[in-house]
């Protein structure tokens, strides 16, 4: 996967703006960019300058000036890329970033593929693979605690624990093989019972790693949040509330909404994808009973239902089957338009459906603050935690993480089962090549390709 030659891409939006940066990075990187840069002070020579430095001139093709620009130069190995890099700070016009890019291409660069600055950053060693997939985090961090989880992943938080992880098991592993090999010198004998409360300590921190995940994911892509309720409960005046503009049509006509609305909301630092759904009740209208299976079927997918009761009103069969329904889920209770007088209460919520409530008015917009409150413990469990823990954001770290638990509890079942001490060592080795998949020791050129392929251009 090494590959030695040059590469230049646009590293900014190809939109108007004030600045834009060529980046190109290889073995010609000074060589191509003495080639179309002149600097202001003409006895100047690129590759003769310090590291870390800045230079002020001009891009020209042949006699042509094409801007302006400002040059950072930066020798490897200590580079983003670890390589030799360059990167050229000119005007933000659309065309004079293509022309510029095109006229370092034309004078020996390459075009660089999606991710390949990182890519060069990972094959080069500068960071391994949870940290390349941290920059593309960092990038795409929708609200505050994905960023920190992304910027601790990236300064090395996954890489840390995946390596103490693996160094108990390479040692146990080269223990057996060491003994197998050399009986005479050193001996197994009571070696399963002291592997067993090896591998009870390493699967304790698997399955901590493995509880967190869920809040990673939630972390790092929202909360997946549903809306459920009766008709008329008010389920499109909350989803309007919160997002602060009429996205759903509100009427009182019970039955309005037929089919599920998104829209993404930031809530106290937290971003949750709210699905508006339509009413659950018997109906004998079939386009409102397709979208009453349709909120229906949005329920065990959900991270958060919000369940709208309309407190003006008794509840009634409808209501029982709702909560039939989220017996399984994560539930928080909205009692809406509290603006009216009070027929179901919080008391009677309780007493019936063991969730917590909130008294809301959605046309008064009041109780909103308790709700984001609850939302934020709910999720956060305080946010000390998400400053200070690692948590696995990535599925794919997820499920290689999985796939080592597993091999854990195989070896623990061979040592219940008296198994040979070679048994052992098959799956410690699997245990440590699915670890080594996340942070890239263990990872093949297929998974390496596909990771860095859903990177943008010039990152």
């Amino acid at each position: 996967m090494q590959r030695s030659d040059t590469i230049a891409a646009v590293a900014t939006a190809m939109a108007g703006s004030g600045i834009g940066v060529i980046r190109i990075s290889g073995e010609e990187a000074f060589a191509i960019a003495e080639k179309v840069f002149r600097p202001a002070k003409k006895d100047k020579v690129l590759h003769e300058q310090e590291t870390y430095t800045i230079h002020y001139g001009k891009i020209m093709d042949g006699e042509e000036i094409l801007d302006e620009v400002i040059v950072l130069l930066m020798k490897g190995p200590h580079s983003y890329t670890a390589e030799d890099t360059v990167e050229i700070d000119c005007h933000g016009g659309v065309y004079v970033v293509k022309r510029i890019l095109e006229l370092v291409l034309r004078k020996g660069a390459r075009a660089a593929e999606p991710g390949e600055f990182t890519k060069r950053a990972f094959l080069n060693g500068r960071i391994d693979l949870s940290q390349a997939e941290a920059v593309m985090d960092v990038i795409q961090a929708k609200n505050e605690y994905a960023l920190k989880s992304s910027i601790r992943q990236l300064r090395g938080s996954v890489r840390d624990r995946i390596r103490r992880i693996r160094e108990q098991v390479l040692y146990e592993i080269a223990f057996i093989e060491s003994a197998l090999d050399d009986p005479e010198h050193i001996s197994l004998e009571g070696y399963p019972k002291r592997l067993k409360e090896k591998i009870k300590e390493l699967t304790e921190q698997t399955e901590a790693l493995l509880k967190n995940a869920d809040e990673g994911r939630i972390l790092r892509e929202g909360i997946r949040t549903v809306i459920i309720g009766k008709p008329n409960a008010g389920k499109s005046s909350l989803l309007n509330v919160l997002a602060g503009e009429e996205r759903a049509i509100v009427t009182d006509i019970a039955g309005t909404t037929r089919d599920t609305l998104e829209e993404q909301i930031k809530l106290r630092g937290l971003i949750l994808h709210m699905i508006d759904t339509a009413g659950i009740r018997k109906t004998e209208d079939v386009v409102e009973q397709i979208g009453v299976e349709r909120a229906k079927g949005s329920i065990p997918d959900a991270d958060l239902v919000l369940y709208v009761v309309d407190s003006s009103t008794s509840l009634d069969e409808n209501d029982r089957e709702i909560m039939s329904l989220l017996k399984e889920q994560k539930v928080i209770v909205l009692l809406n338009k509290t603006d009216l007088p009070m027929v179901t209460t919080p008391e009677m919520v309780e007493k019936v459906f063991s969730r917590p409530s909130v008294c809301i008015s959605a046309k008064e917009e009041t109780g909103f603050d308790q709700f984001s409150q609850m939302v934020e413990e709910m999720f956060l469990k305080g946010a000390v935690s998400y400053d200070e823990e690692m948590h696995l954001t990535n599925i794919r770290h997820r499920i290689s993480m999985e796939k080592a638990a597993e091999s854990l509890e195989k070896v623990m079942e061979s040592i219940r089962l008296g198994m040979p001490e070679d048994f052992y060592s098959i799956d410690l080795m699997d245990a440590y090549e699915s670890l080594g998949t996340i942070i890239g020791e263990s990872a093949g050129e297929d998974l390496i390709q596909e990771i860095f392929s859903k990177f943008c251009v010039g990152k």
